[in-house]
């Protein structure tokens, strides 16, 4: 068995919620929200995050804007949109049942 390739998957079933979380506090460019996860111990690729990113915007959960950079090119800044931060909502009421339910089960 094993046991890294569960832990992705369980890091990978959290990752939309936890973008959603980083910009729910404000607009940020891909590079600060994967330093975000980084801190928080949540091990993540750019190439997991860039596609991520891309489907919300599609799907009208986040909108983003170009702002030029004075040390690169222009930077696209990501933020929750008024559709993402129900959804955002919805999805932390889940965290919360899945969490109870979790924390149910284990204390028997």
């Amino acid at each position: 068995m094993n046991v890294e390739n569960t832990q992705a998957q369980m890091r990978k079933g959290v990752l939309e919620y936890c973008i959603l979380g980083i910009l729910n506090q404000g607009e940020a460019y891909p590079s600060e929200i994967l330093n975000k996860l980084r801190t928080a111990q949540l091990l993540v690729v750019e190439g997991t995050v860039y596609p991520l990113l891309t489907r919300l915007k599609n799907l009208e959960v986040l909108s983003y804007r170009w702002e030029e950079s004075t040390s690169g090119p222009p930077r696209k800044y990501y933020k929750i949109t008024e559709k993402g931060q129900k959804f955002y909502q919805d999805l932390a009421r889940t965290w919360q049942e899945l969490q109870q339910a979790v924390d149910q089960i284990n204390q028997n």
